[in-house]
């Protein structure tokens, strides 16, 4: 019980830190933590297909897309605007 409260507690805490957060980066690697955690959870319940889809679409290609998508896109500053 204390082990499922703790790993849905961290995924509030990163929910809120990707909301938060001012680099792009930074919310794309809480939102792939999530994941990560998120397939962690779904093993404790025994549900490993699930699991295994979220970590490999959640975690894995999500992360790279969106890694992409940062890559290719500039980034303007305050004096730009």
């Amino acid at each position: 019980m204390i082990m499922y409260i703790l790993i849905l507690s961290l995924i509030l805490v990163l929910g809120i830190f990707t909301l938060a957060s001012k680099d792009l980066l930074h919310s794309v690697i809480a939102l792939s933590a999530i994941s990560m955690l998120s397939a962690l959870l779904f093993t404790i319940l025994r549900a490993p297909d699930v699991a295994i889809t979220e970590a490999a679409v959640g975690a894995g290609v999500s992360t790279v897309i969106f890694v992409w998508a940062i890559r290719h896109t500039q980034r303007r500053d305050k004096e730009e605007s």
